[in-house]
């Protein structure tokens, strides 16, 4: 208790980020109403009570007059999103009379984006239910932190370092507060759109509200059991691609979008990127399965572009069963794990990462070839870094990539050994990316009926994936030997 005492220096912050989910985990009653599930009222009723009861206990620890190190702001990110997916277990728990296990299991898959779930049945659930699982979706694309910095009504430090120990580094407005805003602004603006754009296939409001939360977000949870084959509907799918696409490319780009500088898009790298990588992928998929699965040209164009674009940005949407050759999988499996933009609401190593690390090996190797005395400069976006803060930055990239690799390595083999399964090594490795990834594409690997240690390890892996593994690390770190503050 000691050493979490050092959270004391964020605690009013976190407090009040806490009192604002309490407000807005009420927007599930405007459904109860709606739906007359009056029985729901004590299953969702319990979250936003628990929440403003954390944030008005949290609030009240006294203040200590330190500058919060970013260790404890990592800390206590690490913390939130625990509570909130514990918190978001209660209504599965109460209504449903699931286990414990099952239910932060659904909550955190929700928070964390991944859209792998363990529910026996989706359909039979009450549309509160239904709509609270999306919403989880909608709320933890953005970032737990990030909506509750977005209604704080002051800026500082201790705000910037929660906002980003989240994994955020836009710079959009002066401060984080003012940043925060604008990106809510973009974010409903963008579901809204989307929205629309998915009423066009002629499927009713309740699926598309929910599909546009959980597109957007590129989570990927569905409202019904068979997920995206419940449509059989071409026409939603070729319309859910641009909304994927749009929930994985970096809020920035819509920002200047507004401010009129479009032209500045095209030239990003990292738009550039995902838009290589997504017709390159599709194309192979899409050759692999016309030719080498007999598959007609148009389904194979079908299957194989979605699943492709959904494996990118890590919504984890499928309308296939995923069984396939390896190497159209192996191929979704990379994407996976690259995922989107940092600063969209995808999952995954991020584009940004791969485009620094391979700048930073042509840097490398070019500094081989070259006489001692020589200098060469690192170019990143056009500029010129100098070679100590490139050195610096480029570790901290590949270590993060070496992380994220090292994770999946770990709980393939901690999969594989803690229980039997009928799937092969590569069918695990799939499912492992896609919960490190926070995708959500299976191959049906879990189920209600799979073990409690395999459930708690994906538990683990969702939330380390979600917090780009750092701020676990440092939260094991600090229980263990405590928390610098200087």
């Amino acid at each position: 208790m000691k050493r979490l005492g050092h959270l004391a220096i964020v605690a009013h912050d976190m407090g009040l980020i806490f009192e604002f989910l309490a407000l807005v985990t009420l927007v599930p009653f405007i459904v109860l109403i709606i739906y007359r599930e009056w029985e729901m009222i004590l299953p969702m009723g319990t979250v936003p009570f628990l929440f403003l009861a954390s944030g008005f206990l949290i609030s009240k620890v006294p203040r200590k007059p330190y500058i919060p190190s970013l260790s404890v702001a990592l800390v206590a990110v690490a913390l939130t999103w625990l509570a909130a997916a514990v918190i978001g277990a209660v209504p599965f728990v109460l209504a449903l009379e699931v286990p414990w296990t099952d239910g932060i299991f659904e909550s955190m898959s929700g928070w964390t984006d991944t859209g792998i779930t363990v529910m026996k049945s989706i359909d039979t659930m009450p549309k509160t239910l239904i709509f609270w699982r999306s919403f989880t979706q909608w709320l933890g694309g953005i970032g737990v932190i990030a909506f509750g910095i977005a209604m704080l009504d002051r800026s500082g430090l201790s705000q910037s370092q929660l906002y980003r120990s989240e994994g955020r580094s836009e710079d959009l407005m002066p401060n984080v507060v003012s940043t925060g805003r604008r990106i809510w602004l973009i974010y409903v603006t963008l579901t809204l759109l989307s929205t629309g754009l998915i009423l066009l296939s002629d499927i009713h409001l309740w699926d598309a509200v929910n599909l546009a939360m959980v597109a957007i977000s590129t989570g990927g949870f569905s409202p019904h059991d068979a997920g995206m084959s419940y449509y059989n509907s071409a026409s939603l799918e070729f319309l859910l691609i641009p909304v994927m696409i749009a929930g994985a490319l970096p809020f920035k780009m819509y920002f200047l979008m507004y401010r009129g500088k479009a032209r500045e898009i095209f030239k990003n790298s990292v738009v550039r990127l995902i838009a290589v990588l997504s017709l390159a992928g599709s194309a192979i998929v899409v050759l692999n399965l016309y030719i080498l699965h007999t598959i007609s040209l148009f389904d194979a164009v079908r299957m194989g572009t979605f699943c492709t674009v959904s494996g990118l940005t890590t919504t984890g949407f499928q309308n296939s069963s995923l069984l396939w050759l390896p190497l159209p999988l192996l191929v979704i499996m990379l994407l996976m794990l690259i995922g989107g933009a940092s600063g969209s609401t995808a999952g995954g190593i991020k584009a940004n990462r791969i485009i620094l690390g391979y700048e930073g090996l042509v840097w490398w190797f070019k500094r081989l070839f070259v006489r001692g005395s020589v200098m060469v400069p690192f170019k990143h976006e056009g500029r010129n870094i100098p070679a100590k803060l490139s050195e610096l930055e480029l570790s901290k990239n590949m270590l993060i990539i070496s992380l994220y690799l090292l994770t999946v390595i770990v709980a393939v083999i901690l999969a594989l050994h803690l229980a039997p399964t009928q799937f092969e090594v590569y069918q695990v490795t799939f499912e492992v990316i896609s919960a490190v990834a926070n995708n959500g594409m299976s191959f049906g690997y879990l189920t209600a009926a799979s073990p409690v240690t395999v459930k708690w390890l994906f538990i683990l892996v969702m939330w380390i994936g979600r917090l780009e593994i750092l701020p676990v690390l440092i939260l094991i770190g600090g229980l263990v030997r405590g928390f610098d503050l200087r």
